[in-house]
């Protein structure tokens, strides 16, 4: 199942306090890139905050892939996790 995850922005955090966490975090994404769980991996273009679509069995194995995040651990981040299913509306193309 595709899986759309957005970072959300954790109020009161400064840029300063993801300084120490940011290797490990890339090193991280790089293995669930690997491992095929991410797929695709953005950033928004108007906040710097990723945007991640991820192939999981389901919202709950998304979520925890993203709880072993560096960052996702320290409480400097959280997603929004939303499911996705195949777009249903071209069968109403080919429908008598």
């Amino acid at each position: 199942m595709k899986i759309l995850a957005m970072e959300m922005e954790i109020e009161g955090v400064k840029p300063e306090q993801y300084t120490p966490y940011l290797k490990a975090e890339a090193a991280c994404v790089w293995e669930m890139y690997r491992d095929g769980i991410i797929r695709e991996l953005y950033f928004r273009q108007d906040r710097s905050t990723a945007v991640l679509v991820l192939e999981c069995a389901g919202d709950i194995d998304a979520r925890q892939a993203l709880a072993g995040l560096p960052l996702v651990q320290a409480g400097l981040i959280r997603f929004e996790v939303i499911p996705l299913i195949p777009y249903p509306g071209f069968a109403r193309l080919f429908s008598k």
